[in-house]
């Protein structure tokens, strides 16, 4: 077993280590000030960029649904911290910034919450579904994406009512693990979330026609028996559309996704690993 890192010895320096994480991020923030997205109004720009709405209380495995319960009330706490703000050319959008901390001072409740790997509960827990829903709209864009983390290489979860690809989520976590990106283009951009009727809904808007479509592709999707157990894959492409002509401009490989499951697989069309990769005939 290899040398713990200083995070893992004990709570007290899990807690340390955070701090310090937290610290550096704001003063790596004090670079980029006057360039966040700051402003909000709730006149809509004119055109519809992308709209989705995500289920708040999933069945997730064996988690307790008083956590998903508790997230829906995270998100609603969160909701109007971005609704409706405005993404000028230049700036950046940065959710941690605009939410701020997550705690119990601002009515947080313990949500479900992905540690090292693993489902946990923590105050504010669920606030990656927010990310999630922000993600996947700004994937139908012409907006760029600065910072983006995953739930590494883990499947934690049996797909119930899944509608969007495996492996287009996000990881957060306050401050110093953010969901950004930047708005490159020469129109403004604005963002609408709210939470109704048990769904997180959000809407982009553009303040004119932007030139391109996107459409997320998964591809290749199956599972696969390794040695230390089964594993997820598949391929998540974005196809760039020219709104003036119809015509397909360009395809890229966003991520490729092999993902150990932390669940029973009874039920999933499991191959072998060297079955999958067999040469044909």
């Amino acid at each position: 077993m290899g040398r713990k890192l200083f995070c893992e010895i004990s709570p007290l320096t899990y807690q340390l280590s955070t701090w310090k994480e937290i610290g550096l991020r704001r003063i790596r923030n004090l670079r980029l000030h006057g360039r966040f997205a700051v402003q909000k109004q709730q006149e809509q720009l004119p055109v519809r960029v992308y709209s989705h709405k995500s289920l708040i209380c999933r069945r997730l495995g064996n988690v307790d649904m008083r956590l998903q319960e508790n997230k829906a009330i995270n998100l609603a706490i969160a909701a109007p911290k971005i609704n409706g703000i405005l993404i000028r050319p230049g700036e950046i959008f940065s959710f941690w910034e605009l939410v701020g901390r997550p705690d119990r001072a601002h009515g947080y409740q313990e949500g479900l919450v992905i540690v090292s790997g693993k489902p946990g509960q923590g105050i504010g827990g669920g606030m990656c579904q927010f990310t999630n829903l922000i993600h996947w709209m700004v994937l139908h864009s012409d907006l760029t994406i600065v910072e983006h983390h995953h739930h590494d290489n883990v499947d934690l979860f049996p797909d119930f009512g899944r509608v969007i690809p495996f492996g287009t989520g996000t990881s957060i976590l306050y401050n110093y693990l953010d969901y950004r990106f930047v708005n490159h283009t020469k129109d403004t951009y604005q963002l609408f979330v709210h939470v109704s009727g048990g769904y997180l809904c959000g809407e982009l808007r553009c303040s004119r026609r932007p030139p391109h479509t996107y459409h997320i592709q998964c591809r290749g999707e199956y599972f696969s028996r390794e040695e230390d157990g089964v594993y997820r894959n598949n391929e998540i492409y974005r196809i760039t559309i020219d709104n003036k002509t119809g015509r397909q401009i360009r395809e890229e490989l966003l991520r490729k996704n092999h993902a150990k499951i932390a669940y029973d697989p009874a039920g999933l069309a499991v191959m072998d690993r060297t079955a999958a990769f067999a040469p044909e005939n």
